[in-house]
C-alpha cells in the first residue's frame, strides 16, 4: 500500500510515486480520467455568482527541458521552456529545436530531453461534506493539500493505489 507522509502544522500530505509517469501523453490520460470519471466522488456546488463543477483545473504547468551539443556531442549549453497547457507544450518543442537564431546563438544543436520535462496540475475538488481541498498532480508525487476530514486522504491514496502501472 502506498505511503503518505504528513507534513507537521499543515493539513498536507505528500506521496512520492514509485514509477513517474512515462511521458506528457500518459500525464494528461491520468489527469482527464481523474476529472471526468470523479474517481474521488467529489460533488459540484455553488458560491453566489458561480456553479462549480466536483473537480476543477485551476493550473497546469509543464517544463520541456533542452541541451545544446557541439558537433562532438558534448554539452555546451542547456534551457528550459514552461507552459500552462498541453498544446503550447508541445507546440513550444517544436519551436524551439527549429529556432536557428537561438540554435546559432549556442553554436550546436538542440536536443529535447524528456525525461527531464516537469508537469504539474493542481486541482480543486469539492468533497461530499462540503469541504474544498486542493490535489496537484505531478510527474514523480501527488500532494493532497487544505482538507481536514481524513476520508479525503483515504479516498485520494485508494485512488493513487488503483493507478495503472505507467510504461518506462
Amino acid at each position: 500500500m502506498t505511503l503518505f507522509r504528513v507534513k507537521p502544522g499543515t493539513k498536507s500530505t505528500v506521496i512520492r510515486l514509485k514509477d513517474p509517469v512515462s511521458d506528457i501523453k500518459t500525464f494528461e490520460g491520468v489527469i482527464r480520467s481523474l476529472v471526468l470519471t470523479n474517481a474521488l466522488e467529489c460533488t459540484s456546488y455553488r458560491s453566489v455568482a458561480r456553479h462549480y463543477p466536483p473537480v476543477d483545473v485551476v493550473r497546469e504547468m509543464y517544463t520541456a527541458k533542452f541541451a545544446y551539443m557541439d558537433a562532438k556531442g558534448k554539452r555546451i549549453g542547456s534551457g528550459s521552456e514552461v507552459y500552462n497547457s498541453i498544446e503550447g507544450y508541445e507546440c513550444g518543442i517544436a519551436a524551439v529545436i527549429s529556432n536557428m537564431a537561438n540554435i546559432a546563438a549556442h553554436c550546436g544543436k538542440v536536443k529535447h530531453l524528456p525525461g527531464a520535462d516537469l508537469y504539474s496540475v493542481t486541482l480543486k475538488c469539492h468533497d461530499p461534506g462540503d469541504e474544498l481541498f486542493f490535489l496537484s498532480i505531478a510527474r514523480n508525487r501527488v500532494t493532497l493539500s487544505s482538507y481536514n476530514d481524513d476520508r479525503i486522504r483515504l479516498r485520494v491514496r485508494t485512488w493513487v493505489d488503483g493507478l495503472p502501472a505507467r510504461a518506462t
